[in-house]
């Protein structure tokens, strides 16, 4: 049993995080970051859910950049094949659920 309190977790570099469960290979995620991330496709499925500040998601669909402003509580589903980057406004916090060991 465990509880997180995610608007007090932070970490020594962006994107660092912390592991809550790794369940049968799916792992979940808290991330504190003030930076963005990098462009990338992941190796499976990615559910990526802001829990605090705002985050602009960056994709590509059908070769076209889109935006998607991600607020508190917004989720982004990143099928298998989807080009995406995180661009957070300021810091924020979010949990990710994705295999282990995904980009």
């Amino acid at each position: 049993m465990q509880v997180i309190r995610s608007k007090d977790f932070t970490a020594p570099r962006a994107w660092g995080s912390q592991l809550i469960a790794n369940m049968h290979g799916i792992t979940t995620k808290l991330h504190w970051t003030n930076q963005p991330y990098r462009w990338h496709v992941n190796d499976g499925e990615e559910v990526f859910v802001v829990l605090d500040g705002v985050v602009d998601m960056h994709y590509r669909h059908n070769g076209i950049e889109e935006t998607a402003e991600l607020g508190a509580g917004d989720i982004f589903f990143a099928a298998v094949g989807t080009e995406h980057v995180a661009h957070p406004r300021g810091e924020a916090r979010i949990l990710v659920v994705e295999h282990d060991g995904s980009a």
